[in-house]
């Protein structure tokens, strides 16, 4: 996009054949499909060996156990736990990818250790986490008694008396609390010598390339020349980013990449200023629409599928009201003088945060300066919910499943709502990732629908004359990819079985290859969103304090309705499923 543009969406007159290559819209989809149809023919040939068998011999012991138990026994989570441990991205083949894809490295009081770690190092700090290990691993193995202790209780009553049923599910639950922390404290032993610099070098070198040659593929030849000279300091903040909240101490907080990405784009943009040679460089829509395409890979209806109704209703009722209700708010009682501020903002609190936020301001004609206002107080909400959430339903003794499904309905970021529910539990985590990923569904169908609104309303009252056509110029046709990927993905997923699209999916071409570069583009964008953000410009929006009180309004909004829903569907309505989770 030219340096002199101040809307999101910059083309909006006649369609013709060469857009399917020449719009960043459309190239997005073809970069996005590029990707994963690599990570495709890199996964599916290499499946796991024995896979099918290991996968049988599991699910015959899951069976058996439910039929027998109406809780999850410990069998049933031993073999839940080694089924689980089948993914492609544990071959051989997989490590050098994912080395090469991979960002800085965790450090706490040594920053090149996000880079660089010796043999010395190495060990030096394998000793402090086997020690660590240990440790949990003993705490662990008393909850493992506690647990056997109270489930043979339950199993000698043939499993009717409710009393030792209850106790025997909170035992179990309790232990593989424990469980876990042993399983992360093991996976900090596995320290090895190593050198991320050359890989990052590379990475950049690839991505330059990747993104430059669809620059050309546009007829911005000047600005594809530009972006070459540009994009390494581009990445060189992204990598940055990354190693700020790498940190420990500031991981613990919950301040992710994003937010460090966006401040030091800030910084410079509003000091010293963004370099002209960077400029052309600076290419939020590029780098987030291809983003968000391969995000539309991860959305799997089959895993949707296994909470049902009750997310439905959480994710697809709640969040059209309160983003139509903080909508009318913002413009009817706050009076915010933009409603593409006022939209992006809701979209952005309501749905799923940044995502849904640059595909609103597509649709919309949002400005870049609205734009960085609303994810910007999407991630400090979200930063601020990720730790606070999980301590409110730990201190109210509320079930994780209702916690979660709460967690998953308000938090924006996806990454956020997996670490908040962790933290918890199992359960919370995977009711939390699971209504999250139905609520990201909705990008699409917001996309669309606001597209329609605003050609209709604001559109008209303008004066212009309101065709299908126009609608169709301002929806934003990467939307297009986001839900081709996600059906796609999906289809392959439900003929391959939920097992075996765990192990070559998910855990394969998705985590083992595209959402590494997901994570990389988004990063990118984001800090182009602080380079290309003036705030002087930015200043004007917080008049009054509006924005903010809006975000606070919807999202207070948002989270007592999610609970309400949440309980309702899950204890009132499906309490069956509740129970099953």
């Amino acid at each position: 996009m030219s340096e002199n543009k101040s809307e999101i969406v910059v083309d909006h007159g006649k369609s013709s054949l060469s857009d399917l290559w020449k719009s960043e819209d459309y190239l997005a989809i073809w970069l996005g499909a590029l990707i994963l149809i690599t990570g495709i023919a890199i996964f599916f040939p290499r499946s796991p060996e024995g896979m099918h068998e290991k996968i049988q011999k599991n699910e015959a012991i899951l069976l058996s156990e439910a039929q027998k138990s109406p809780f999850k026994t410990i069998e049933w989570f031993k073999a839940s736990d080694a089924k689980s441990s089948i993914k492609a991205t544990n071959g051989d083949f997989a490590k050098p990818i994912k080395a090469f894809l991979g960002k800085t490295h965790g450090w706490s009081s040594n920053p090149m250790h996000a880079f660089v770690m010796g043999e010395a190092d190495a060990e030096e700090k394998k000793k402090k986490a086997v020690k660590n290990y240990e440790e949990a691993k003993i705490l662990e193995e008393q909850a493992f008694a506690s647990a056997v202790h109270a489930q043979s209780l339950a199993e000698e009553a043939s499993f009717k008396n409710k009393e030792l049923n209850a106790g025997a599910k909170k035992a179990i639950s309790g232990w593989r609390t424990k469980y876990n922390l042993a399983a992360a404290a093991k996976k900090k032993t596995k320290v090895k010598p190593y050198n991320q610099i050359f890989y990052l070098i590379g990475l950049c070198a690839v991505l330059t390339v990747f993104f430059g040659a669809g620059m050309f593929f546009m007829k911005k030849r000047d600005e594809a020349l530009g972006f070459f000279k540009g994009f390494p300091f581009v990445f060189l903040l992204a990598v940055i980013a990354y190693w700020f909240a790498g940190q420990s101490n500031i991981k613990e907080l919950g301040i992710g990449y994003a937010a460090w990405a966006i401040l030091f784009g800030l910084i410079i943009s509003n000091t010293v200023g963004t370099p002209k040679w960077i400029k052309h460089a600076v290419q939020t829509e590029y780098f987030i629409k291809t983003g968000l395409v391969l995000l539309g890979a991860e959305i799997l209806f089959g895993k949707i599928l296994t909470i049902g109704i009750p997310g439905i209703f959480i994710a697809w009722i709640v969040t059209p009201i309160v983003l139509v209700v903080t909508f009318i708010f913002g413009q009817k009682v706050l009076k915010i003088p933009s409603p593409t501020l006022n939209m992006v903002i809701s979209a952005d609190m309501s749905v799923c945060g940044v995502s849904a936020a640059i595909a609103t301001a597509s649709a919309c004609r949002a400005k870049k300066e609205e734009l960085t206002l609303s994810v910007g107080l999407s991630l400090v909400f979200t930063s601020v919910m990720m730790i606070v959430m999980p301590a409110v339903i730990k201190y109210t003794n509320m079930d994780h499943v209702l916690g979660g499904a709460w967690m998953g309905g308000t938090i924006d970021a996806t990454g956020a709502v997996a670490a908040a529910g962790a933290f918890l539990s199992d359960r919370a985590l995977y009711t939390a990732a699971t209504i999250k990923m139905i609520q990201n569904i909705l990008i699409g169908v917001i996309a669309f629908a606001i597209a329609v609104f605003w050609a209709m309303k604001y559109d008209k009252e303008a004066g212009k004359n309101i065709t299908k056509m126009e609608i169709w110029h301002r929806f934003p046709k990467f939307v297009i990819g986001f839900i081709a990927a996600s059906i796609i993905f999906s289809l392959m997923y439900n003929y391959m079985g939920p097992s075996v699209g765990d192990v070559m999916i998910d855990n394969g071409v998705i985590r083992g290859f595209s959402k590494n570069l997901r994570g990389w583009f988004f990063n990118l964008a984001f800090v182009s969103i602080g380079l290309a953000t003036d705030f002087r410009k930015l200043a004007s929006y917080f008049a009054g304090g509006k924005p903010l009180i809006l975000y606070v309004c919807g999202q207070s909004l948002n989270l007592t309705l999610t609970l309400i829903m949440a309980y309702i569907m899950f204890f009132l309505v499906f309490p069956e499923i509740a129970a099953a989770i």
